[in-house]
C-alpha cells in the first residue's frame, strides 16, 4: 500500500476506531518508489464522514415502568414505604434540593419538616389495593396517574414525570390533599 493510501485510510478510519476501540494496524513499510510509481488519487473525507457515530439510544424503563416499580411494593402488606427522604432517588433536582433544604432546616429547628407523610400514597398510614398506573409522554417529560384504594377508599393521583441523566423523577405530584411543589413554594 502506498504511502498516500496509508494517509488517506488512517484519516478515514482512525475517528471512528478510537470510539469502536478498533484496533489500527501499524502502518506498513513504504514501498520503494521510483519514477514508474505514481500515487493514486485520494480521497479527501468529508466532514459528515467523518463525524462519530452516535451510539444506539439507551432504551430505559418507560414513565410507566418508574411508577410501576414505584408503587407496585405498596400492595405487600409489610412495605414500609418508599424512603422518600431520599428525594434525589425519585425526585427531579429542584424539587429534591427544596425537599432536602427544608429537612435540614426542620431537623436544626428541631421541628418537622414540611412533608410528614408519605407523597406517593398521601396519607401517613395506607392498605393499598387496586393498584392502577398508567403514563404518557407529553414533550419532555411525561404525566402519569396512579389510581388505588387505600384502607377502602379510592385514591387518585396525577404525577408529572421528566427525564434527566438519572432516568425518569417526579417533577409534581397533585392528589386529594394538594400539591407537592405547591408544598415547597416551588409553583
Amino acid at each position: 500500500m502506498s504511502s498516500w493510501k496509508m494517509i488517506a485510510a488512517l484519516v478515514c478510519i482512525l475517528p471512528f476506531a478510537a470510539q469502536a476501540q478498533i484496533p489500527v494496524p501499524p502502518p506498513e513499510p513504504a514501498a520503494p518508489s521510483g519514477p514508474a510509481t505514481t500515487p493514486a488519487p485520494v480521497q479527501v473525507p468529508t466532514a459528515a464522514s467523518r463525524a462519530p457515530v452516535a451510539a444506539p439510544a439507551v432504551a430505559g424503563p418507560s414513565p410507566e415502568k418508574f411508577l410501576d416499580e414505584l408503587y407496585r411494593p405498596y400492595l405487600e402488606k409489610d412495605f414500609k414505604g418508599q424512603p422518600y427522604w431520599e428525594a434525589s432517588r425519585f425526585f427531579e433536582p429542584v424539587l429534591a434540593a427544596a425537599m432536602e433544604q427544608n429537612r435540614k432546616e426542620a431537623d436544626a429547628a428541631g421541628k418537622r419538616p414540611a412533608l410528614s407523610a408519605d407523597p406517593f400514597v398521601d396519607p401517613r398510614d395506607w392498605l393499598i389495593t387496586n393498584l392502577e398506573v398508567a403514563a404518557s409522554m407529553t414533550g419532555a417529560g411525561a404525566t402519569g396517574t396512579v389510581l388505588f384504594a387505600n384502607q377502602g377508599s379510592p385514591t387518585h393521583l396525577t404525577i408529572e414525570l421528566l427525564k434527566t441523566p438519572a432516568g425518569w423523577r417526579i417533577a409534581e405530584i397533585r392528589g386529594g390533599t394538594g400539591s407537592l411543589r405547591a408544598l415547597y413554594k416551588l409553583n
